[in-house]
């Protein structure tokens, strides 16, 4: 038969461990309670808007399919990157546009990094370019074809690095991807529609 004393130090022994787990309990909902209000409080006051991106013109020269299914071909492309954000500037620490036909990447450029003040609207020229890009054999065929129909179907993608700046503080990176389907035609026409992306962090 266990002594009283030590049914009395196993007793307080447990109450001290509920007491220990009841605190930690009560801390860790504290903890998430706070972060929570920084959170509201924070989109309360910034009022964080999505990034716009849309291609204001695009157009190929230089287009070329060798005899060994080989592209060559610049793609002159116009991405207007429009940060709507009144408190919030965003800074692009890597950034790449490239251009597909169907699945297949056809061509590549990269632009240097830089950084966009609040409200405004970035005009970015890129060239993507295709340099004896070899191709699949049905990417040739349907490209060929395009050609003689003075127009082709590509999405252009981009794809960044980017960090937000709110006050004197600066967000961890995330990454930014765009779609946009646009029609170039091959003829130099001017004629152009404005293109919207869809955007995704």
């Amino acid at each position: 038969m266990a002594a009283p004393g030590h049914s009395y130090q196993a007793t307080q022994k447990t109450g001290g461990a509920r007491r220990l787990l009841y605190c930690l309990i009560a801390l860790v909902i504290t903890i998430v309670v706070i972060v929570g209000l920084v959170i509201l409080i924070f989109w309360l006051v910034v009022r964080p808007k999505p990034i716009d991106y849309y291609v204001d013109g695009a157009s190929v020269r230089d287009f070329n399919i060798s005899s060994s299914d080989a592209l060559n071909a610049t793609f002159d492309l116009t991405l207007i990157a429009d940060n709507r954000n009144h408190k919030v500037s965003v800074y692009y620490d890597y950034f790449e546009v490239t251009v597909w036909y169907k699945d297949q990447m056809i061509a590549f450029s990269n632009v240097d990094p830089f950084h966009q003040p609040k409200r405004n609207a970035t005009r970015l020229d890129v060239h993507p370019l295709s340099k004896s890009t070899p191709l699949l054999d049905s990417v040739t065929k349907d490209l060929k074809h395009d050609r003689s129909g003075g127009k082709v179907e590509l999405e252009v993608r981009v794809r960044s690095r980017i960090r937000f700046k709110v006050g004197l503080t600066k967000t961890k990176h995330y990454t930014l991807r765009a779609y946009c389907p646009v029609v170039v035609k091959f003829s130099k026409s001017t004629d152009f529609d404005r293109v919207y992306c869809d955007v995704d962090i």
